[in-house]
């Protein structure tokens, strides 16, 4: 079974890394922009990784995901206003008792207008890839303005607690609390959609779904509620992934989710579209990528992401781990 994995792509990231250590100038700086980067990258992954299975199963281009992120984020930060005791005490564990209510309140509720989503935008232009754009980015510049109206135009501040504040030192090396917490979550959730998808029989319908459509139907299951039940978790993971690009950010506004969905279609680009593997490795080059660039040559920052997309595409057209032909 490990004879037919292909370990090229798990390289790129490790190669990556060792490639910016010589240029940084000092270990306890690479390693600094190291942990940065990998919690960038398994953010975006969490973003991504829904939005990756729905274009894999449901062929649908949803240019529209963005919405779910800022809703996500300011749900989130309503919740968090509401434990300001919580937050702002120096414990950890009533910080982690704030910090995750205000995550599963944010998921709820972005699966939720995830579902009205699917039901009223995207469901009559299944098949119509550029309807699909137009429709769902209109679908976003809709929501934008809803979020307007409740939270406001302005900027809203959404402070760390207070025990995620700061760093921790490690061979001089300044590692931000909330950087490690969020590349453990950014694990469990890989971890749990690994399993899920490897060990369950929903997990089999959604692999059997993006690789033969008609074949799944064909055996009697109907893909229509796996197509509602994948966009749902889709959303929901973009609003749990809203809340940890909000605190990454510690600032709100409404267009937060457009500005982010550029780095998540590069990453599902990079990464092989319909493969959550491909998306976490896509996430965790763009996330390095990111930072050791924005360290070393600020100014090129956002062209780097781009020519890292054109580079692996060179290497391999349909990405790291392709799943689907389209």
């Amino acid at each position: 079974m490990f004879r037919d994995i292909d370990y090229k792509p798990l390289l790129l990231a490790p190669v990556l890394a060792l490639v910016a250590l010589p240029l940084t100038g000092s270990f306890s700086t690479w390693l600094t922009l190291t942990v940065a980067g990998l919690a960038m990258g398994m953010i975006i992954f969490i973003i991504a990784s829904g939005l990756t299975l729905v274009f894999g199963l449901m062929d649908v281009l949803n240019f529209g995901h963005g919405v779910f992120i800022a809703l996500g984020a300011f749900v989130a930060s309503s919740v968090l206003a509401l434990m300001g005791d919580w937050t702002g005490s120096q414990s950890l564990l009533l910080n982690l008792m704030a910090v995750f209510p205000a995550m599963l309140v944010a998921m709820l509720v972005a699966g939720a207008v995830g579902l009205a989503f699917e039901r009223l935008i995207v469901r009559p232009v299944y098949g119509q890839h550029l309807k699909q754009i137009l429709i769902t980015m209109g679908g976003m510049i809709i929501g934008e303005e809803i979020i307007k109206v409740i939270w406001g135009p302005a900027q809203l501040p959404l402070p760390l607690p207070e025990a995620l504040r700061g760093s921790i030192f490690v061979m001089d090396a300044a590692i931000s609390k909330y950087r490690l917490l969020a590349v453990v979550v950014g694990l469990a959730v890989f971890g749990l959609m690994a399993w899920t998808l490897a060990r369950t029989k929903i997990g089999l319908l959604i692999r059997a779904g993006v690789q033969d459509r008609e074949m799944v139907e064909s055996l009697g299951y109907r893909i229509g509620r796996l197509f509602i039940g994948v966009f749902v978790a889709g959303s929901a993971l973009a609003g749990l992934g809203g809340t940890m690009w909000g605190l990454f950010q510690q600032n709100l506004i409404p267009q937060m989710g457009a500005q982010v969905n550029v780095l998540i279609f590069i990453v599902i680009i990079i990464g092989g579209l319909g493969s959550t593997g491909g998306a976490l490795i896509g996430a965790l080059l763009v996330g390095l990528m990111n930072n050791y660039v924005g360290f070393l040559l600020p100014a090129a920052t956002q062209f780097s992401t781009i020519a890292l997309m054109v580079v692996v595409l060179l290497w391999r057209p349909q990405g790291v781990y392709p799943v689907v032909n389209r």
